[in-house]
């Protein structure tokens, strides 16, 4: 959950540079012994904060004087996942270039950056996380992998094919169940997904 307008209206010190995007200022902070870490009510880093509000310069600084990149706030997210999530690639290309983990377990569900990405069909974040080495079959506690979450949260269309087909492209397990024991072409069948049951079949899917 990015910070509101009131949340951030309160802030001060480096949480308040971080929002404003003011690398300058986050770079004065710090030199003066602010903690780069420091915590709002939600748990938010100063790092977070200037990940929801894709402030590139800012997110270079805190972590050039020490902040943690791969801090997690209440909702568990760290910053690749926050990026993911809101479809934002190059805050993404900057989370992974300054430390964030593409790995880290994250959310209530356990899960990864990359399954947030395949269930919200952002494609090219999928593809990006691929390529910093995502775990492609990490199952979450729901007992789905990115790769069942693209079918079964997804609609069917253009941008949850297209970000099965990376999944698939990039050696995803197409032949692991869910918890009741449905294979992903299965599960693209029985809602008639007839593209994504095209690309399984392709990739040797039982």
């Amino acid at each position: 959950m990015a910070p509101t307008e009131a949340e951030i209206a309160g802030y001060s010190g480096l949480l308040a540079a971080a929002a404003k995007g003011d690398a300058a200022q986050v770079r004065a902070l710090t030199g003066k012994g602010q903690n780069p870490d420091v915590r709002d009510r939600r748990s938010r880093t100063p790092l977070h904060v200037a990940a929801f509000g894709n402030h590139h310069e800012a997110m270079r600084a805190l972590v050039a004087a020490g902040a943690n990149p791969n801090a997690l706030e209440a909702d568990r997210y760290d910053i690749v996942t926050i990026a993911a999530v809101a479809d934002q690639v190059q805050t993404l290309k900057v989370a992974l270039a300054i430390g964030c983990s593409p790995k880290n377990v994250t959310s209530r569900y356990d899960g990864t950056a990359l399954i947030a990405a395949a269930h919200l069909g952002h494609a090219e974040v999928v593809r990006t996380l691929i390529r910093a080495g995502a775990p492609l079959d990490h199952v979450n506690n729901l007992g789905w992998t990115a790769l069942i979450e693209s079918i079964v949260l997804g609609d069917g269309g253009a941008r949850h094919v297209d970000t099965l087909r990376a999944l698939v492209e990039a050696g995803a397990n197409v032949n692991l169940t869910d918890r009741n024991g449905q294979s992903p072409l299965a599960l693209a069948r029985a809602r008639h997904y007839g593209e994504m049951v095209k690309i399984l079949e392709r990739a040797g899917a039982r």
